[in-house]
């Protein structure tokens, strides 16, 4: 109903409360009235509390604003919220107020039955500010935040909206952020009480700069907020009429919904009271009528009912403003504006402020010298970007903290904070931490389609509701978009979802078709940059308001170091690129040379490679790039090294993990040194620790440091027989940082992990006794006190071998040791650790997630200034997990009440297929060279902590070299498997007539227990049971155990005995790859073969990897069944041990190591899912 009226006259909405409370003259006894008699604090001042004490008088007041004309009157409320309140001690009494204060102006709005009058919901800012600090000597600290403003003023929304208001009306805005919180709590409560309440929002320009008081012009107040869609804003308090006027002329031409103004009643006098009259006020306010720039006027403070009376008048007969029609551009904010307009040119998005791409911001934000590191985003601004990219993902940052800590100290600096914010992050964590500390509308890079299409509206929505802008990357449930095809089809995909679903403004939706490296030398890759300037013709075409942007310095990954060169492609590409539709892009604003100063031959030979015009563009362009770097690499191995001094040629072999010339180096070094050990702890230390420190600070990889490993093993290799000459005569001792012994725990075969940790500890000095797989608690215990360990680090991979971790705790905790024990491997968790372990041992207990952290906490262990305040960081962190589990309650149901919930199957629509063959079937020496075909290669790079996706990763910017490297090796591996017949893959498959009650499948006269998930999710949501996919009668299921892990053991003996660590994991690592390998293909024939349920499939590798066929092969001991147990029936049933020669230890796991067993499902609809355990 507001909504017409605000389209036929100029609205009125009532004055100051405070000005008419203290005409009131009210005392400390008046404000605290019977109910808050006995206060322990003053409550004189507080005037929301006098909708409780003092309700007549309020009564009073809304009456006299109504009886005046005014069509709107606020609840008294403006300081109606938990913080403000808890000034008074009144946190308590905050929904009442409020609840109360919208009855009481409800009541006095419905006496006129004339006019319509209206009660509007009044929000103020708090007491405090989310962008700026208090403390002048720590701009990074808030006295409150986004959160616990949301949950504020949700509680007082929540009281309103119970109490009867038309409106809501967040007012006297001066910092955008706290205003952001409070829409987004009105918003939230809007959409889960399906409640159509307006929303007006009113800004406060404090001063004749045109600026709020955290900085904002209007302008970019209004790109800020207009997200809600709000259906006025105006601007309030401060100023007086005459003083507010250019602000709200700017305001009126750019706000495409309506305008309000209520200033106060001129400026205040020198006892700080406002003196301008009714008749004053009302001639400036009717001039802005006149001008067209109001669709609602009244007064602030000084005002009275007079004021708002005259004020009335004033309006009759004038024509209200009309909502002029705005342009759809992307509209973002800092402090100032930033429209992207279609004249707009491209648009430089800094990049220098990125762990991942920038080595002077990351070692500034790691070292903790924020204030440095915002001089690389200044830097940024002042070379010419508009835009700064932020982020923060680095391993052993606290990246939410470093996002939240950096994004406010920018807010502290307005030559930075000025422009918009781009939060750059791979976790949503961070994301929405830098969202919850930007006052300006900013941009999200990003997200995507790669976990599905309900995570990614759902990230959507909530970046609609932060008011942000987004990238949006060309990546779905099967990868990146490298062709043009997929480029436009993943992009057009994600485009409808979100107009048509969530009504996301298409203007803030920018698309990353995905930049890749060219000119690699991989024929794939030769087309890239064309397929990326064909998509955005078609995308621009197919969706002229999106943007589409990109990381251009991917383009040229192949020649890193080649800085000119470099630099010349990118300006190459872009010109191309922007022609073509593309906005913006991820550059260094002060590393791009001009389009036309690039060398003509240069810029022909790029070209032709962008646009893939010849064969041989790629090999023309590394011929040139050397002569533009100054120098042509010779075809031969560089070997000047040779030439250097002995103890720099070991460093070079170390670092470079050359073993060529080894053993030559160092028996020279022999002759050169007086002793062996001075050679050990000389040059190879010496080396080995400038390797250790290129690990720490990244600009090594974990392949790059093994390596090195092999090569320091053979050096001291060569030399123990030496050693052991004079050692005793010299009675020397092991060089050692500390002594580490290492155990994968009883029951558990799995050691790559473990073994890795050892080679890292090992490059950085640490004396390693590693016991190997399947130790006892007693042995790990009497070793380690037999050879005087320092530490104890225990591995596992399985879920009993938590159990086992437990129980060596307990027992180092009955035998008083007091040593560091160390909690690694896939199962473990920091959460199990806090939970399970750590409270068995007095000592001190360390979770470490992976190899790379393994030498920072060691260190820090062995250092005694150091280690008291390591552990007890640990135990407080620990201690706060355990109350964190204690203060979640999941809801369970019971059996029955889950059963009712139970997943139901449609059997008609999905009929029982009889299997081709049913029965035993035993398979010996599966071929190899089959089983490579179906590798799926991202874990082998995520065993070598080498983090990306297959083949994505071998261009990676970081990882790049490294992952071609290991990946090389690997596949020399798996060669020699298949051409030496080094394995001996074996697989036995079952499929059995059998059917299901409750959780049960019976088959075979065995059954199998399949658990239901009892956590209450809702009536709607099943609560699902593996025995869901299976008929109550007349049906089927497959069993399989198979293994690849026959030969392995010889391999490994090989390499061991030539000191050759990495070979070791490298052949672990490749018979893991292929036992998935091994059951991707068994399952894939019983889908089309021997069950057939499937006969018809036809999947591309891909598919197989992204589990796109039908039904599944859950394992016991994963989330659908987590317990171990159920092998002992599937041994039984398969005869495993004797038709494979796979055994299970104790605790059930599997030996050898590479094996796998499960079930066949067919049902069409059957899924994983998670079974809560506790």
């Amino acid at each position: 109903m507001i909504n017409e009226l605000l389209k036929n006259r100029i609205l009125t909405i009532d004055g100051a409360m405070g000005t008419m409370v203290q005409s009131f003259k009210l005392d400390e006894e008046d404000f605290r009235g019977d109910r808050f008699s006995d206060h322990k604090t003053d409550l004189k001042g507080n005037n929301d509390i006098l909708v409780l004490t003092q309700p007549d008088i309020v009564s009073k007041i809304h009456k006299a604003y109504l009886d005046a004309g005014a069509d709107i009157i606020e609840t008294n409320t403006f300081s109606a919220n938990a913080i403000s309140q808890s000034d008074y001690d009144m946190e308590s009494e905050v929904y009442n107020i409020n609840f109360e204060a919208a009855k009481i102006a409800s009541k006095v709005a419905k006496l006129y039955k004339d006019k319509p009058k209206f009660v509007a919901g009044a929000i103020g800012p708090t007491s405090r500010t989310a962008s700026m600090s208090p403390d002048v000597n720590d701009p990074s600290y808030r006295n409150t935040d986004f959160d616990e403003l949301v949950a504020v003023y949700t509680e007082q929304a929540e009281g309103l909206i119970d109490g009867g208001i038309d409106l809501f009306l967040v007012e006297t805005v001066f910092d955008t952020l706290n205003c952001k919180a409070a829409l987004y709590a009105v918003n939230d409560l809007k959409i889960s009480r399906n409640l159509d309440i307006p929303i007006f929002i009113s800004g406060t320009i404090t001063d004749a700069s045109g600026r709020t008081l955290s900085g904002q012009t209007v302008e970019a107040f209004w790109n800020s907020i207009r997200h809600v869609n709000p259906l006025g804003v105006g601007l309030n308090c401060a100023l007086g009429a005459d003083q507010i006027r250019p602000w709200l002329n700017e305001l009126s031409d750019i706000a495409d919904t309506y305008v309000f103004v209520y200033p106060n009643a001129g400026l205040p006098n020198e006892l700080g009271e406002y003196d301008q009259s009714p008749s004053d006020m009302s001639e400036i306010i009717k001039e802005f009528a006149n001008d067209g720039l109001v669709n609602m006027v009244g007064g602030c403070c000084g005002t009275t009912p007079k004021h708002i009376e005259a004020i009335s008048k004033s309006m009759k007969n004038k024509k209200p403003r009309e909502i002029p029609s705005v342009h759809e551009y992307t509209r973002l904010s800092g402090l100032e504006s930033f429209i992207i307009r279609p004249e707009s040119n491209f648009i430089n998005v800094g990049e220098r402020t990125n762990v991942t791409g920038s080595a002077k911001f990351k070692r500034l934000i790691k070292e903790g010298d924020f204030e440095s590191a915002l001089s690389v985003a200044r830097q940024q601004i002042q070379n010419g970007a508009q835009i700064i990219d932020v982020n923060m993902d680095e391993g052993l940052l606290d990246s939410e903290n470093a996002m939240e800590k950096f994004l406010r100290l920018v807010a502290s600096e307005p030559d930075i904070s000025k422009v918009p914010i781009m939060i750059d992050s791979s976790k949503w964590s961070v994301i929405e931490t830098g969202l919850k500390n930007v006052q300006g509308k900013g941009i999200v890079n990003s997200i995507s389609l790669k976990e599905g299409e309900e995570v990614f509206l759902e990230q959507a929505q909530k970046i609609k509701n932060y008011g942000a802008a987004t990238v949006i990357m060309a990546f779905d449930e099967e990868g990146q978009a490298d062709s043009y095809e997929r480029k436009v089809e993943i992009c057009s995909r994600a485009y409808e979802l979100l107009v048509k679903k969530i009504n996301f403004p298409p203007e803030d939706i920018i698309f990353d078709p995905n930049i890749f490296a060219v000119a690699t030398g991989i024929e794939e890759h030769n087309s890239y940059a064309k397929s990326y300037i064909e998509a955005l013709k078609e995308l621009k075409n197919r969706f002229p308001k999106v943007h589409i942007s990109g990381g251009v310095s991917n383009l040229s990954f192949s020649f890193r170091g080649n800085d000119i060169l470099r630099e010349a492609m990118h300006s190459a590409f872009l010109f191309h690129a922007v022609k073509s539709g593309m906005d913006m892009g991820i550059v260094n604003a002060g590393q791009l040379t001009l389009y036309d100063d690039i060398d003509p031959i240069l810029k022909e030979c790029i070209e032709d490679v962008i646009f893939d015009r010849k064969s041989d563009s790629t090999e023309r362009l590394i011929d040139i790039a050397q002569m533009h770097k100054g120098k042509k690499k010779d075809k031969v191995v560089d070997l000047k090294w040779r030439k250097l001094s002995v103890e720099e040629r070991l460093s070079h072999s170390l670092k470079e993990g050359v073993t060529d010339f080894i053993e030559e180096d160092v028996e020279e070094a022999r002759n050169k040194y007086d002793r062996p050990i001075n050679i050990i702890e000389g040059p190879l230390m010496d080396g080995m620790n400038i390797v250790g420190d290129l690990f720490g600070s990244g600009k090594m990889f974990l392949p790059q440091v093994v390596k090195s490993a092999r090569v320091m093993k053979k050096a001291v290799a060569y030399l123990i027989p030496f050693i052991d000459e004079e050692k005793k005569e010299m009675g020397l001792e092991n060089v050692s940082n500390g002594k580490i012994l290492l155990a994968t725990v009883k029951g558990d075969v799995h050691d790559i992990g473990k073994n890795i940790v050892g080679v890292v500890l090992g490059c950085n000095g640490y004396d390693i006794i590693d016991l190997g797989v399947m130790v006892p608690s007693d042995k790990i215990l009497s070793e380690a006190k037999n050879k005087g360990a320092d530490m104890i680090g225990l591995s596992g991979l399985i879920t009993p071998s938590l159990d086992e971790m437990v129980h060596v705790a307990k027992e180092m905790e009955r035998m008083n040791f007091d040593i560091p024990l160390l909690i690694g491997g896939a199962t473990t968790s920091k959460k199990h650790t806090a939970i399970k372990i750590e409270e068995n041992y007095s000592g001190p207990t360390i979770h470490i997630n992976d190899a790379s952290r393994s030498v920072g906490v060691v260190s820090k262990l062995f250092n005694k200034d150091e280690k008291t305040a390591l552990e007890k960081s640990v135990k407080e962190e620990f201690e706060q997990i355990r109350n964190n589990v204690k203060s979640k309650n999941f809801k369970n149901l019971s059996i029955d009440e889950a059963r009712e919930r139970k997943f139901l199957t449609d059997w008609v629509k999905y009929p029982v297929v009889k299997p081709k063959s049913v029965g035993t079937q035993v398979f010996e020496n599966y071929s190899v060279e089959e089983l490579s075909n179906y590798i799926d290669w991202s874990p082998f790079f995520h065993a070598w902590e080498l983090r990306g996706k297959y083949p994505s990763i071998l261009n990676h910017e970081k990882y790049g070299v490294e992952a071609n490297k290991i990946f090389l090796d690997g596949k020399s591996i798996l060669n020699r498997i298949i051409n030496e017949n080094i394995l001996k893959p074996k697989a036995v498959i079952g499929i059995y007539d059998a059917y299901a009650k409750n959780e049960s499948v019976f088959t075979q006269k065995t059954k199998f227990n399949f658990p239901r998930q009892l956590v209450d999710k809702g009536k709607n949501k099943p609560n699902f049971s593996l025995a869901d996919f299976v008929a109550s009668k007349n049906d089927y299921i497959g069993l399989f155990a198979l293994t690849t892990g026959h030969g392995l053991k010889n391999l490994v003996d090989e390499f061991e005995k030539q000191n050759d660590d990495y070979s070791v994991i490298m052949a672990k690592v490749i018979a893991d790859r292929l036992v998935e390998a091994f059951a991707e293909r068994m399952h894939e024939r019983v889908r089309t073969e021997f069950w057939g349920y499937a006969e018809d499939e036809t999947m591309e590798k891909e598919d197989l990897i992204k589990e796109k066929f039908k039904g599944i092969r859950p394992a016991p001991g994963y989330p659908s069944c987590p317990s171990h147990k159920e092998k002992d029936a599937i041994w039984k049933i398969l005869n495993v041990e004797q038709n494979t020669g796979i055994t299970l230890t104790e605790t059930r796991a599997m030996s050898p190591a590479a094996s796998i067993c499960g079930w066949y499902f067919a049902h069409p609809q059957s899924r994983y899912f998670f079974i809560r355990e506790s």
